[in-house]
């Protein structure tokens, strides 16, 4: 079984894993648990529209990167999961890399030379967005709470949420998320 059939499977199985309409998230605190959330190419809203600049200095715009699959990563230095889930997003974006999938870090709270450190010292392969202002979030409203840190969102190659975890990242379910939406007819 591959595709949505993969992942469907894994929302119906794992624990707080959910199919739903994005309109039913409430915009108030949720535990970042790792639970996911899959929506159909049907209940997807409208493309993510977010422009910032990363730590080294550089503009970039997700609509740069429409066409090819992005996964979102809402991070802070300080935050124990983020850093226990820093090497396995690594490896994630060193395998997929190949296949056009990129691979974005969005910081809404750290001054950037936290935010530095940790890439050093996790050695982070990809780029990460200096959010002061929370725009990553606020272009996310209702899908990812600020509270939920770290949250990971899938978008497809049309921009729009495909999948979201709250939480740390389990690297297989997060790598099931990829290949689904990979998968997906263009």
């Amino acid at each position: 079984m591959g595709g949505a059939g993969a992942a469907l499977l894994l929302a119906a199985c794992a624990p707080g894993g959910t199919t739903g309409d994005p309109g039913s998230v409430n915009a108030g605190y949720e535990a970042g648990d790792g639970s996911f959330t899959i929506w159909e190419v049907a209940e997807r809203g409208d493309p993510v529209e977010h422009t910032g600049t990363t730590y080294d200095g550089t503009e970039l715009s997700l609509a740069d990167w429409r066409g090819d699959v992005v996964v979102l990563n809402f991070w802070y230095a300080a935050c124990p999961p983020c850093r226990a889930e820093a090497p396995d997003l690594a490896a994630i974006h060193e395998d997929y890399a190949p296949d056009g999938v990129h691979l974005l870090g969005i910081n809404p709270r750290d001054a950037a030379g936290a935010a530095q450190a940790f890439e050093r010292t996790f050695e982070v392969p990809y780029p990460s967005l200096h959010d002061d202002r929370a725009r990553g979030v606020a272009a996310l409203e209702g899908l990812v709470p600020l509270q939920a840190m770290p949250s990971t969102v899938v978008l497809d190659r049309s921009g729009r949420v495909a999948s979201r975890i709250l939480g740390q990242a389990d690297p297989q379910i997060l790598r099931d998320l990829i290949d689904d939406v990979l998968a997906e007819e263009v």
